[in-house]
């Protein structure tokens, strides 16, 4: 009977094979690269002209022809003439304050909601789910006039009660965590349920835990919404220690015609703070929007 051949043992020394595939993606990974480089530049260039501008002075602003660095050098003087002009501290306060109330009702009405649709089955489930997906597609002037009315009747204009409730729905955000409420095991709920817990408190225990990407997600778009609008806190309002920090600033005109330095001075001023909330929370915003897919909907 003949001997079975004995195979060799590879040697720990042995050199791995070479990565064919690493090598074959590794020219479209280059390219991409240089290309959405390319595209963050050209992207980034008009917010880099805008905070180059707010640092002229206006002479240097309105010159022509434009160029990038002032002969003069640069100044303060446009963000010391903006916040001498208005009361930044206060508008910027109103902003925070009712952002934050919006995005934390908005949350507690969207995530209730969309665990509803999610889990629940009732009647007329399916019209209530298509009755907020169209609504997703209605522009938000269209509702401008009866929410105005709403809220006069009410008594509600000049308060912050008439700039934050006109808020706190968002279909857009109910579809999104419905979303990803449906990619929850149900076997975790239904476990826990056969423990004898309620439908709340698996709500609370269970799906709010394992749903902390998203929901900070969520409350990071609800927060830059709510703080970047304009239109309905200027219609809402007319008491001067009631307004916005969008709607104060434009408040601040010069008689002298278009003032470019202070203009672009009150921008930066307004977009400082969503840019802190980006900086800090941009891994919660990024893996919120790949868990859920929120780019593609």
């Amino acid at each position: 009977m003949a001997a079975p051949a004995l195979t060799r043992a590879p040697s720990a020394t042995a050199k791995p094979a070479p990565l064919q595939n690493r090598r074959r993606i590794a020219p479209a990974r280059i390219i991409a690269t240089v290309v959405v480089s390319v595209l963050a530049v050209i992207w980034l260039i008009p917010y880099a002209w805008a905070a180059v501008t707010a640092f002229k002075s206006e002479t240097e602003a309105a010159a022509t022809p434009l160029t990038w660095f002032p002969q003069s050098g640069f100044t303060l003087d446009a963000f010391s003439k903006v916040l001498s002009a208005g009361n930044i501290p206060l508008w910027t306060w109103n902003s925070l304050f009712t952002s934050t109330v919006i995005t934390v009702i908005t949350l507690v009405i969207s995530a209730l909601c969309a665990y509803a649709l999610s889990r629940i089955d009732f009647k007329g489930k399916q019209i209530l789910m298509a009755v907020i997906i169209a609504s997703i597609v209605v522009p938000p002037p269209v509702l401008i006039i009866p929410l105005f009315y709403q809220m006069l009747s009410m008594h509600l204009i000049d308060t912050y009660w008439a700039v934050i409730l006109p808020q706190v729905i968002a279909p857009a955000m109910v579809f999104v965590l419905k979303k990803f409420f449906d990619q929850i095991p149900r076997e975790l709920e239904e476990a826990a349920i056969m423990d004898g817990a309620g439908r709340m408190r698996v709500f609370l225990q269970i799906v709010l835990p394992l749903s902390r990407p998203i929901l900070a997600a969520v409350a990071i778009f609800v927060f830059i919404g709510a703080w970047n609008n304009f239109l309905w806190p200027f219609i809402a309002t007319n008491e001067s220690s009631l307004l916005t920090l969008p709607v104060g600033l434009q408040t601040i005109k010069s008689a002298y015609g278009i003032q470019y330095a202070q203009n672009m001075a009150s921008a930066l001023l307004a977009a400082l703070p969503l840019i802190i909330v980006f900086l800090f929370f941009q891994r919660q915003i990024i893996k919120g929007i790949s868990t859920t897919g929120l780019a593609g909907t």
